[in-house]
C-alpha cells in the first residue's frame, strides 16, 4: 500500500494550460523538484529532512515566464552544486504580435537553464540559447564525479550534446533504416530513453519512433565531451517509457498493447554491428544507415497483458460455455489483435502423464516435516496405492508416514516398522477416535471416543499453528445437514463447541487461515496473522465460507457462492506464501487472498477430480491433480487477474465488428491511416529494387542485383518492426471474416489504397428472402486536417458458404463518409455525413428510399427500436427520429438539450438510451444519470455477465479498462451504498488528493450513480476506520463487506 507522506496543492485541477503539473523534474541528488505547466508557470520546491528524518517541503519558489511554451524539463546532474534544471522552451510573444506571420515562421526553440540558489533561496534564469532543430525531449547526462554533466537534446534527425562553459556542441545524426519504405522526407525522432549508470561507466538507450533502440555513449577527454557514439542495439515495440533495472533487465512500457520485460544478455560491445560517431564526416542533411534485425542483445523474459486501446467490444456466448465471453478489438496498426476474454485464472501445465487406470485420489508428502519441497506423490486407486518419487534421492533421515485404508490406520516408521490400528468391526462412521503422535514417534489413541448423533460425512483439521503442539479445532460434517466444531484442547477434548445448519448435505470441509498480514513475533520469526475460515462444500454445488472464531470456535458471517453442478470438494493449497482453497465442482475454483481482497475465481481449465498442493524446485507453489486417467502438475501464475485472454493477431487497427447470427462468425473492419495496403507495399519494394540496380555502376551490377533480391526477400514482422508510414491522407483497410473460437481467418477482402472502412452491418433485406448481406461504409481520399473527402462508397457483399465467404455484389457511391449503418425493418439506415437515409437493395446498387437533412453535424451512430431511430451526432448528443411508413418520412420528434460528443450508445428500453462521450462521461439520456469515468468510453452494451445473473451495462474504454454499471433493485440498497460512498469520501480520500465528488462531476454534476470502486476500498482500510464507518451505518465491518461482495457477485465476478 502507498502511504501519503505529504500533499501540496499548487493549482486548480483540470486541463488548464498554465497550471503546473504537465512536467515534473527532480534534481538527481533529490534536493529540489520543479513542476511546470505547458505555458508560463514553473514552481520549484526545496526538499529537506527535519531532525526526525521526516521529509519537509518548502513553500514554492516561482520561475514563471509569460508567453512561453514548455516542451520538456529535466534536472541537470551538477553533483552537489546549486540544483539546476534544463527546459526546452519557445517564446511566442513576437509571433503573437506580428500579423504578417513572418515572426511565427522564424521563431526558434531555446534551451534554458534555471538555477536554484540555495543560499539566496530563489530561482535564477541562468542561461538561454536558441536551437537549430526543433527538440522534443532532453536526457540528463550524469555529472559530479560520475560524468561530464550537461544534457543531450533529442530533436528531429539529430541528437546534440550541450553544456556550459567552453564545451562545444557535439551533434550526431540519428541513423535510419537502410531501404526504408517510409517517406524519405519524413524526419526521425527519438521518443523515449533510459539511462544506466554504474561506478565506472554509463550509457543511454534511446528508442526511435520506429522502435529501434540505440545505445548511446559519450567519449570524454578530461571533463570535455569529444564525441557521441551510437550503435544499433535491438528493435522492440514503440514504448511510452523504458527503464533499465540494476539487475540487468529492461522494462518496456509500450505505447499501445502489451508491456515487456527483457533481460539484457549482451551490451552489444563486441558484435559486428557498425558504430556511428559524431566525429565521422558527413554532408549536412545526410545520415548513417543500419539494417534492423531480430533480437540479439535482449531476451524476452515476460510480458504484461494490456488491452489498451480497446476500440470495440461485444459480449456474447459464441463458444456455448454458459458464461458469455468478451470479444475485444484492441491494439493499433500491425500490433492489433482480437482478444477473447473469459472469466478465470490462466493455468500453466507443467507436466501431464497417463496413469494405468482411473485413480480416485492424490496426495503429496514431504520426507521430513521441515523440508521445503515434497518428496513423493501418492496416487490412490481402488485396489492399490502408487508412490511416485520427485527429484533425486538423497540419503537423509525420513519422517514417518501414516496410511489410512478402509480397515484401519497404518503408521509406517522411518525404519520400515509398521504399527497398525484396526477398526472395530463393520461400522459406519458415527464415532470419532482421536490420535496423537507423542514426542517419541508413537501413535497413541485418545482414551475417550466421541459418539456422533448422525453419520459423519467429512472432517477437517486446521493446520497446527506455529509454536503450538496441536491444532485447536476439528470440523465435522454430518448427514443431518449440519457442521459441528469440536475442541481438541486436552482440557475439553472432543467437546462440541458450536454448530451450523446447512441448506444441503456437506461434501467436504477445509479450515484455512487467510487474509493475514505478515507480522514478526518477539523471537523475530515471520508469520502471518490472518483469520480462520471454515470452507464448506455442499453436495448441491454451493460453497460456503464462514469465519471461525480462534478462541471460542463460534461460526459467523457466512458467504455463499454457487460453483457448479457437482458436489464441491475442497483442497488446501499454498499461493503466494499463504493458504488458499481449491474448490472442485463441474469447474475448479480457487479461493485466495490477494492484495488484501478475497478472490474466488474459476480456473480456465478442464474439469479436475482431486488435487493436492505440490512444491518442488521448479514449481514451488504448484498443484498436482487428477483428471480421468491422467496426473497433471499445474501452476497458477497470474493471480489477481479477472480474465484470461486469447489473442488473435490482426493486420490493421480494428474499428468495428459484427456477429453473423447464424454461424457466429465475426465480420471485422480494420483501417489504418498513414499506411500502405499490401499491394502498394509490394509495388514500392519492386520500384526501390529496380532503382538500386539502375543506380549501380557497370562493375557493381551483379552485387546490386544480389542486394535487390535480398531486399525483396527480406520480411521483418511488422508487429515488432512497425509498418511503414505512408504519409497524410493515405489509408489502408481490410474486411475480415473470422471464426471466433479457433481464431482463424475464413475470408479477407483487401480494399484499395486510400479507401478507409468506417462502418459495417450485417442484415437481411425483405425483398431477397433469407440471404444475409454485409454492408461496409468506406471513405475515399479522406484527409483529416483540414478535413476534405472525395466521397464514399457503401460496399455490399453477400455472405455465402454458411457465413464463411464474402461475395462482392456492388458498390454504391455516396457524397460523404458513411459513418453509421443499421438494419431497419427489412431495409437499411445509413448515416452519410449529416444525412440520414433509408436504402433498399437493388441489382446494380443500393436504392435511396427516403432522407432526413436536419441533423446538425455528422452522424456517428444509429440505434433502432420499433419505428424509432435514435441517432447520435458527433457533437450534439442524441436525436430521436420516427419513421412514418405511409408518408415515407423520417421525422425528428425529440433531441437532447446538452451538447455531448457521443462516441457510443446502447438502448436500455423503448424510451431510454445510454451513451458515452469523448471526454469520458457516461450518461443516460433525459438526464437520468451522469457519471465521469475519466477515460474515453468506446463501447456500451446491456448484457448479463454470469449465467443466472442480472443485467448490467458493460463499458470498455480507450485505455483498456472494462467496467460495469449495475442497477439498484431496492431503495434500501441505494441508501446504504450512498452512505458508504459518503463516509469513504471523507475517511479514505483518493491518494493523489483530488476531491472525489468534483472528479466524478467533471463535466456534468454526478447524478444517480454511486462509485463502486470507491465503496470497495472499504476492505483495504485500516480496521479501526472500518469499524468507525460501519458503526455510522449501524452495521459491523463483515456485514458491510458482505453487502459489497453480494452486489458484485449478483451481476459479475
Amino acid at each position: 500500500m502507498f502511504e501519503k507522506i505529504h500533499q501540496e496543492t499548487f493549482g486548480k485541477s483540470g486541463c488548464r494550460r498554465i497550471v503546473p503539473g504537465q512536467f515534473l523534474a527532480v534534481d538527481p541528488k533529490g534536493r529540489a523538484v520543479m513542476i511546470s505547466a505547458i505555458e508560463k508557470q514553473k514552481l520549484v520546491y526545496i526538499l529537506n529532512r527535519d531532525a526526525a528524518a521526516r521529509l519537509t517541503i518548502s513553500s514554492p519558489l516561482e520561475a514563471h515566464k509569460a508567453n512561453t511554451l514548455v516542451y520538456h524539463v529535466v534536472g541537470v546532474d551538477v553533483g552537489f552544486e546549486n540544483p539546476m534544471f534544463a527546459c526546452l522552451e519557445m517564446d511566442y510573444e513576437e509571433a503573437d504580435n506580428d500579423p504578417t506571420g513572418e515572426a511565427a515562421a522564424n521563431t526558434q526553440q531555446t534551451l534554458t537553464f534555471y538555477e536554484l540558489d540555495l543560499g539566496l533561496n530563489h530561482v535564477v534564469r541562468k542561461y538561454s540559447e536558441p536551437l537549430e532543430e526543433h527538440g522534443n525531449f532532453l536526457i540528463t547526462v550524469p555529472g559530479g564525479s560520475d560524468g561530464p554533466s550537461g544534457v543531450l537534446i533529442c530533436s528531429e534527425n539529430y541528437i546534440t550534446y550541450k553544456n556550459f562553459g567552453d564545451q562545444p556542441d557535439i551533434r550526431c545524426p540519428i541513423p535510419r533504416r537502410r531501404n526504408d519504405l517510409d517517406d524519405p522526407e519524413r524526419g526521425m525522432i527519438f521518443v523515449c530513453s533510459a539511462t544506466h549508470k554504474t561506478k565506472s561507466m554509463f550509457f543511454f538507450l534511446a528508442q526511435t519512433e520506429q522502435g529501434d533502440i540505440f545505445k548511446i555513449t559519450l567519449e570524454t577527454d578530461e571533463d570535455m565531451v569529444t564525441e557521441i557514439r551510437l550503435k544499433y542495439f535491438d528493435t522492440v515495440p514503440v514504448a511510452a517509457a523504458m527503464c533499465v533495472l540494476k539487475t540487468g533487465f529492461l522494462f518496456v512500457a509500450s505505447e499501445f498493447g502489451n508491456h515487456y520485460l527483457y533481460q539484457i544478455a549482451h551490451l552489444g560491445d563486441d558484435d559486428e554491428e557498425p558504430e556511428f560517431s559524431s566525429a565521422m564526416p558527413l554532408e549536412e542533411g545526410d545520415t548513417f544507415f543500419f539494417q534492423p534485425r531480430p533480437l540479439k542483445n535482449l531476451v524476452l523474459v515476460d510480458e504484461l497483458d494490456s488491452l489498451s486501446p480497446i476500440l470495440f467490444c461485444q459480449i456474447a456466448d459464441l463458444a456455448n460455455e454458459d458464461t458469455p465471453q468478451l470479444y475485444v478489438a484492441c491494439g493499433r496498426g500491425p500490433r492489433s489483435s482480437l482478444r477473447v476474454l473469459r472469466h478465470g485464472l490462466e493455468v500453466s501445465e507443467m507436466a501431464v502423464s497417463e496413469l494405468p487406470g482411473n485413480p480416485n485420489a492424490v496426495w503429496t508428502v514431504r520426507r521430513h516435516i521441515e523440508d521445503e519441497f515434497d518428496a513423493y506423490i501418492i496416487v490412490s486407486f481402488v485396489n492399490a496405492t502408487l508412490v511416485l518419487s520427485i527429484g533425486e534421492d538423497c540419503g537423509r533421515r525420513d519422517d514417518a508416514l501414516v496410511q489410512v485404508y478402509p480397515d484401519g490406520i497404518r503408521h509406517i516408521r522411518a525404519d520400515k516398522r509398521v504399527n497398525e490400528w484396526k477398526t472395530p468391526g463393520k461400522k459406519t462412521i458415527v464415532k470419532l477416535v482421536y490420535f496423537e503422535m507423542d514426542p517419541s514417534g508413537q501413535l497413541n489413541e485418545y482414551t475417550e471416543r466421541k459418539e456422533m448423533s448422525a453419520d459423519v460425512v467429512c472432517m477437517s483439521l486446521a493446520n497446527v499453528p506455529p509454536g503450538e503442539q496441536r491444532s485447536r479445532f476439528l470440523a465435522v460434517g454430518l448427514v443431518d445437514n449440519t457442521v459441528r466444531i469440536i475442541s481438541l484442547d486436552p482440557s475439553d477434548c472432543l467437546q462440541p463447541l458450536s454448530m451450523q445448519a446447512l441448506p444441503a448435505q456437506p461434501e467436504s470441509l477445509c479450515i484455512v487461515e487467510m487474509g493475514g498480514t505478515e507480522k514478526q513475533d518477539e523471537l523475530g520469526e515471520r508469520g502471518s496473522i490472518g483469520f480462520l475460515y471454515l470452507n464448506i462444500g455442499l453436495q448441491n454445488g454451493v460453497l460456503l465460507r464462514t469465519v471461525l472464531d480462534p478462541v471460542t470456535g463460534d461460526l459467523s458471517d457466512t458467504r455463499t457462492r454457487y460453483l457448479g453442478s457437482r458436489p464441491v470438494k475442497l483442497f488446501r493449497v499454498r499461493m503466494q506464501g499463504q493458504e488458499a482453497v481449491l474448490a472442485m465442482s463441474s469447474r475448479s475454483w480457487l479461493s485466495y487472498s490477494y492484495q488484501s481482497r478475497f478472490h474466488l475465481t474459476p480456473l480456465s481449465y478442464e474439469t479436475l477430480e482431486f488435487a493436492s498442493g505440490f512444491a518442488s524446485e521448479q514449481c514451488p507453489e504448484g498443484i498436482v491433480a487428477i483428471s480421468t486417467n491422467t496426473l497433471r502438475i499445474l501452476a497458477l501464475e497470474k493471480l489477481g487477474a479477472v480474465f484470461n485472454q486469447v489473442a488473435f493477431p490482426l493486420q490493421y487497427t480494428p474499428r468495428k465488428f459484427v456477429i453473423h447470427p447464424e454461424s457466429n462468425n465475426l465480420i471485422i473492419i480494420e483501417t489504418d491511416h498513414n499506411a500502405y495496403t499490401e499491394a502498394t507495399k509490394a509495388q514500392r519494394k519492386q520500384q526501390m529494387a529496380e532503382e538500386m540496380v539502375e543506380a549501380a555502376g557497370e562493375d557493381e551490377r551483379e552485387l546490386a542485383a544480389e542486394m535487390a533480391a535480398a531486399f525483396l526477400n527480406e520480411n521483418l514482422p511488422e508487429s515488432i518492426f512497425g509498418a511503414p508510414k505512408a504519409g497524410n491522407g493515405q489509408w489502408a483497410s481490410v474486411i475480415r471474416v473470422m471464426n471466433p473460437i479457433q481464431g482463424n481467418t475464413l475470408d479477407l477482402v483487401q480494399l484499395e489504397q486510400n479507401e478507409a472502412a468506417f462502418s459495417v452491418a450485417v442484415c437481411r433485406f425483405s425483398n431477397t428472402g433469407d440471404d444475409w448481406y454485409v454492408l461496409v461504409g468506406v471513405a475515399k481520399d479522406l484527409i483529416l486536417n483540414p478535413r476534405s473527402v472525395a466521397g464514399g462508397f457503401v460496399y455490399t457483399y453477400k455472405l455465402v458458404n454458411n457465413g464463411e465467404k464474402l461475395e462482392y455484389l456492388h458498390k454504391t457511391p455516396v457524397e460523404e463518409v458513411p459513418a453509421a449503418i443499421a438494419p431497419f425493418q427489412g431495409r437499411v439506415l445509413i448515416g452519410v455525413g449529416k444525412l440520414l437515409r433509408v436504402y433498399d437493395l437493388g441489382k446494380k446498387k443500393l436504392l435511396r428510399k427516403c432522407e432526413n437533412k436536419h441533423i446538425a453535424n455528422y452522424i456517428s451512430g444509429i440505434q433502432t427500436i420499433g419505428h424509432r431511430v435514435i441517432v447520435s451526432d458527433v457533437q450534439e448528443s442524441f436525436i430521436w427520429v420516427r419513421y412514418k411508413r405511409n408518408e415515407n418520412q423520417l421525422i425528428i420528434f425529440a433531441d437532447d438539450t446538452y451538447p455531448r460528443w457521443v462516441t457510443t450508445a446502447s438502448l436500455l428500453d423503448y424510451d431510454t438510451v445510454a451513451g458515452a462521450d469523448k471526454f469520458g462521461n457516461i450518461c443516460v439520456a433525459e438526464v437520468i444519470m451522469n457519471y465521469h469515468v475519466g477515460e474515453t468510453v468506446l463501447s456500451l452494451q446491456k448484457t448479463t455477465l454470469i449465467p443466472g445473473g442480472s443485467e448490467s451495462l458493460v463499458y470498455t474504454t480507450l485505455s483498456g479498462g472494462i467496467g460495469i454499471l449495475v442497477p439498484f433493485t431496492s431503495h434500501e440498497d441505494h441508501d446504504f451504498f450512498q452512505h458508504v460512498e459518503m463516509h469513504l469520501r471523507s475517511e479514505h480520500p483518493p491518494l493523489c488528493g483530488r476531491d472525489h465528488l468534483s472528479f466524478r462531476s467533471y463535466y456534468f454534476p454526478v447524478k444517480n450513480v454511486i462509485d463502486g470502486d470507491l465503496c470497495e476500498q472499504f476492505n483495504s482500510m485500516e480496521p479501526n476506520k472500518q469499524k468507525n464507518v460501519s458503526e455510522e451505518l449501524d452495521r459491523t465491518p463483515p456485514e458491510v463487506s458482505k453487502k459489497l461482495e453480494d452486489i458484485r457477485t449478483r451481476y459479475a465476478f
